[in-house]
C-alpha cells in the first residue's frame, strides 16, 4: 500500500437510517453534523452500530471537553460546567458545525483508510497471513474450511468488500472480536465482547449521541482526551496487559486487535489480523457502558461487568439495570446513572421516550474462541421512570417482574407434575425434561410483548398507578391461565387417569387444581 485513500471524514460508509426509513451511507462528517436528520445508525449488524457510535462519541468527547457549542476555547474543570455544556448542546439540537469542522480540519490526515504508515484504527506494516474477507464478514464469518449453509452471501460477493463495508466490518472486528485468532492466540476478546455493553437510544441519532455522552468521570475529575488518532505513535506489542485508558475517548478508539486491510481496485479480498493488546476488566470504572457485579474472591472484593444473559428478555433484567441495589452487590452504568440524574434535573422533559439497549457475545466454549450468540435487546420507557417521580414505580415494576418469575415456576411444575400423570419417572429432575424449560420459555415469551408495550405505556406523572398495575396484573395471569389450560388439554387419557407414585396419585386434574390455586396466591388481591 503506497498511497492513501477513502478518507472516513469525506467518503461515505456509515449506513443511516432517515425518517423515512430508508438507508444510506454518508460520512463521518455527515453522520455527526446531520446527526438530527436521521433516527439511527443502521450497518448490516448492530455490533457495527455501537463501534460507530463509541467513534462519534470519541469525538463529541473530546471536541467539546476543549471548546463550547461556539468553539470558543473553555476547557472542562467544574461539575456545573460540563452539565451546562452538555445542556447547551442539548438545547440545541444538532452538533454545532463549527467546532466540529474545524477539528476534522485539524486531523484530516488521521482518518484515511489506507494510508503507508497510518491506515486508520489499522497497524502499517503488519506481516501474517492473509485471510480473505469472508472471515471479516460478521454476517457470515466462514472460514475457508467450514461453508457457512444459508449464507446472506454467494459467489463472488462472499470474497469481496467494498471500501465502505470493510472500514464497518474493521470497527466491528476492534470491538467484538472473539479469540479465535490465529497464532499469537490472543489472551482476551475484543473489549466490547468482554463486558455486558448497554447503552441509551434516543428519538434520533443526535439524542442517542447525546444520551450517551456522559462528561463526567465516576471520580469527579476531569480528563485530557486523547483518541488514538491523536498519538504521534501507535504501539501495540500484541497480548500485553495495559492499564485500562484513563478518557473514554481513548477507550473508545483502542485496538485490541492488530488488523490490515489490503487494498484491491475498488475492493478489499483479504486482510491480516493477530492479537492486539488488552485491558483488564477489574473496576474498570472508566467505561461508562457497562452495569457492575461485586465480586468476592478470597477476602477480596472487587466488581466486574455484568453480563448479560443472552437467553433472558432484557426487562427480566430490569432491576439489575435500572436500580442501584442497596447493599451494592452491583453498580449501575455511567449511561443509566447520567440518564437517571438528567431526568431528575428535568433536563430530560416529561414525556420523553427512550430505550435501554444491550448488545454482546455469548460464547460456545471455554476458550471464547466459537461465538454462540450475538444479542440485541431493548427496552422503551418514560424517562419519568427515572426520576424521582418514577421511584415507586420501579420497585413496582421489580415486583411484577419477581411475580413472573413466580409465575414460570408455576406452569413449571404443573408441566412436571402433567409428566408424571403421564408416567414419567420421578427420579428425574425437572432441568433435564426439556419440555418443562420449554414450558417456562414459552410463558415468558407470551409475556414479552404485552410487558414492553405496558412498560412502555407508563407515565408516572399522569398515570393512576394502582389501575396500571393492575391492568399488567391480569394481563399476566389471564396469559398463564390461558398456557395451563393448553397444557391440559393436550394430555391423553392415561395422565387425566394419573398414575401413583410412592403411594402418591399424579393426575393432570389435580396438578390442574394444584396450578389454578398457586396462581391464585400470587395475585390474591384480583
Amino acid at each position: 500500500m503506497n498511497e492513501t485513500e477513502f478518507n472516513l471524514l469525506d467518503e461515505p460508509w456509515i449506513r443511516v437510517m432517515d425518517d423515512n426509513c430508508q438507508i444510506k451511507e454518508v460520512s463521518l462528517t455527515d453522520a455527526l453534523l446531520n446527526a438530527h436528520k436521521y433516527k439511527a445508525l443502521k450497518g448490516e449488524m448492530p455490533t457495527q452500530d455501537i463501534v460507530i457510535l463509541r467513534l462519534m462519541l470519541a469525538i463529541v468527547h473530546t471536541v467539546f471537553s476543549r471548546v463550547d457549542a461556539d468553539g470558543n476555547e473553555a476547557e472542562l474543570e467544574e461539575e456545573d460546567d460540563a452539565v451546562d455544556r452538555w445542556e447547551s448542546l442539548w438545547n440545541n439540537r444538532k452538533i454545532p458545525e463549527k467546532p466540529v469542522r474545524e477539528y476534522f480540519e485539524k486531523w484530516h490526515e488521521r482518518f484515511w483508510l489506507f494510508h503507508p504508515e497510518r491506515p486508520f484504527g489499522q497497524m502499517a506494516g503488519l506481516d501474517t497471513r492473509d485471510y480473505d474477507v469472508q472471515k471479516l464478514n460478521g454476517e457470515i464469518l466462514q472460514s475457508d474450511n467450514k461453508k457457512r449453509v444459508f449464507s446472506p452471501y454467494s459467489g463472488e460477493a462472499k470474497h469481496k468488500m467494498s471500501f465502505a463495508q470493510a472500514a464497518r466490518w474493521l470497527m466491528a472486528l476492534n470491538g467484538f472480536t472473539d479469540m479465535g485468532t490465529k497464532k499469537p492466540n490472543p489472551k482476551k476478546p475484543g473489549w466490547l465482547a468482554d463486558i455486558g455493553t448497554l447503552y441509551v437510544v434516543g428519538d434520533n441519532l443526535f439524542d442517542t449521541i447525546m444520551l450517551n455522552y456522559v462528561p463526567l468521570y465516576p471520580d469527579g475529575e476531569f480528563r485530557k482526551e486523547c483518541p488514538i488518532w491523536e498519538k504521534d505513535t501507535i504501539v501495540i506489542v500484541g497480548n500485553k496487559l495495559l492499564p485500562i485508558p484513563d478518557n473514554r475517548s481513548e477507550l473508545y478508539t483502542a485496538l485490541p486487535r492488530k488488523v490490515l486491510l489490503i487494498k484491491d481496485v475498488n475492493c478489499v479480498r483479504v486482510f491480516k489480523v493477530t492479537a492486539g493488546d488488552y485491558f483488564e476488566t477489574e473496576n474498570a470504572f472508566i467505561e461508562p457502558m457497562t452495569a457492575w457485579k461485586k465480586v468476592i474472591d478470597k477476602k477480596k472484593e472487587f466488581y466486574m461487568p455484568f453480563k448479560h444473559d443472552s437467553e433472558k428478555q432484557l426487562w427480566r433484567e430490569f432491576s439489575s439495570i435500572l436500580m442501584q441495589s442497596e447493599n451494592h452487590d452491583t453498580e449501575l452504568a455511567e449511561v443509566v446513572k447520567w440518564t437517571n440524574f438528567l431526568c431528575k434535573k428535568r433536563i430530560i422533559k416529561h414525556g420523553y421516550v427512550f430505550s435501554i439497549s444491550t448488545i454482546g457475545l455469548s460464547f460456545g466454549d471455554l476458550f471464547k474462541s466459537l461465538v454462540k450468540h450475538v444479542y440485541f435487546d431493548s427496552l422503551e420507557m418514560n424517562a419519568q421512570i427515572l426520576s424521582e417521580v418514577g421511584r415507586g414505580y420501579r420497585e413496582e415494576i421489580k415486583f411484577e417482574i419477581s411475580r413472573c418469575e413466580e409465575l414460570a415456576k408455576k406452569i413449571g411444575n404443573l408441566a412436571w407434575n402433567i409428566y408424571l400423570a403421564s408416567g414419567g419417572n420421578k427420579n428425574s429432575k425437572p432441568k433435564d425434561i426439556g419440555s418443562i424449560l420449554d414450558t417456562k420459555s414459552q410463558l415468558y415469551y407470551r409475556l414479552d410483548i404485552p410487558f414492553r408495550s405496558w412498560l412502555s405505556s407508563l407515565d408516572p406523572e399522569n398515570d393512576d398507578k394502582l389501575e396500571k398495575f393492575e391492568q399488567w396484573q391480569n394481563t399476566a395471569k389471564r396469559i398463564t391461565l390461558d398456557l395451563g389450560r393448553e397444557l391440559v388439554a393436550a394430555v391423553d387419557d392415561t395422565a387425566m387417569v394419573g398414575h401413583m407414585i410412592d403411594e402418591t396419585i399424579y393426575s393432570a386434574s389435580k396438578a390442574y387444581n394444584i396450578f389454578l390455586r398457586d396462581v391464585s396466591k400470587i395475585y390474591q388481591k384480583i
